[in-house]
């Protein structure tokens, strides 16, 4: 058996894929926010400048996540940013890899979730719409209350995928430092001068979260039909 499968590695590698679910775990939180308020923004029928301003920022944002590699942002807001406020500041910036890593993480998979958010509204039946407009509904109060929980029901599919992509996406951040399940994965190899075995195991441990989390998702859908 290679020495790379010890109780103390094993360990060590799991407290990387904690780090994978963890971040992923906040990204899709955060995301979801950022979703849904970029979702009403572009959704707004509004004519007023405020609105129209809105919808331009939301579709700009929308293009620019999802247009450009994950790891290209990853590396902008930790190497970037920090270059950018020395400019306009004459100061130094120093930035923590996880919380640049889940900014990343979040403001990319909100892009993704606005879209995933948009047209879970727009399924939702006009005569949802109508009715709230006859009874006098606020608009805030009707997409709290009545449009977003069934348009929550419709888009959980996707949002699992979204989740599982945010799992194996987290890996990237093991370019800037950040320990989690492949950056264990390498720190072992470098140890050991042995990459395959570290590499099997992440990618066993990758394959174990995905899979558990698509059959806890094809539940929790079984009880919205239930329900529905």
């Amino acid at each position: 058996m290679s020495d790379i499968f010890t109780a103390e590695n094993i360990l060590f590698m799991l407290k990387g894929a904690g780090y994978s679910l963890l971040l992923a775990l906040g990204a899709i939180a955060i995301g979801c926010v950022i979703g849904v308020l970029i979702a009403a923004a572009k959704l707004s029928q509004s004519k007023n400048i405020g609105s129209t301003i809105l919808r331009w920022i939301a579709n700009i944002y929308v293009e620019l996540f999802r247009g450009t590699p994950m790891l290209l942002q990853i590396l902008f807001f930790y190497l970037g940013v920090p270059v950018l406020y020395q400019r306009i500041t004459g100061m130094r910036l120093s930035v923590n890899p996880y919380a640049v890593g889940i900014l990343a993480l979040s403001f990319n998979s909100g892009a993704y979730q606005a879209e995933l958010i948009r047209s879970g509204i727009q399924g939702v039946d006009k005569g949802q719409w109508e009715a709230c407009a006859t009874l006098g509904i606020g608009y805030g109060t009707m997409m709290k209350e009545i449009i977003l929980p069934q348009a929550f029901k419709r888009i959980v599919p996707p949002l699992v995928s979204e989740f599982i992509t945010l799992i194996k996406d987290s890996s990237l951040i093991s370019n800037i430092g950040a320990l989690e399940l492949l950056y264990s994965a390498q720190v072992l190899g470098k140890k050991y001068y042995d990459y395959l075995d570290p590499l099997i195991l992440a990618g066993i441990m990758y394959l174990f979260m995905t899979v558990i989390t698509s059959y806890l998702s094809k539940r929790v859908e079984r009880r919205f039909a239930v329900n529905d």
